[in-house]
């Protein structure tokens, strides 16, 4: 996680956040955008783990700045129930997509 660290408070790229096909890219999809975002607002993305979209990444925004990052698993029975990733699916997940997340991550805070 610690290299995530370096996009807290990064201002976030609305319109890269926009821009499905490039977040494709990165093998993510925004499913929550708030348009405009409000003071403290979430932003959900959904990537594929072990071929599946049920990785939910809640992205925390003050001020139009990230402040927090949530890795959640959605289940495949109830897509809108979210669990905590145990401490070894996050490792998983960050070493088989670390890469392209922090990809991602950069993407969503060019301006």
């Amino acid at each position: 996680m610690e290299r995530f660290r370096k996009y807290i408070d990064r201002e976030i790229n609305l319109e890269n956040v926009k821009n499905a096909d490039r977040l494709s890219a990165f093998g993510v999809a925004c499913t929550y955008l708030p348009d405009p975002p409000e003071e403290f607002d979430e932003f959900e993305f959904r990537t594929g783990f072990d071929g599946k979209n049920k990785i939910v990444l809640t992205v925390a925004v003050e001020m139009g700045k990230i402040k927090r990052v949530m890795f959640s698993a959605a289940a495949e029975e109830d897509p809108d129930a979210l669990r905590s990733l145990t401490q070894s699916q996050l490792n998983d997940l960050l070493a088989k997509k670390g890469e392209l997340l922090a990809g991602f991550f950069q993407y969503i805070t060019t301006i």
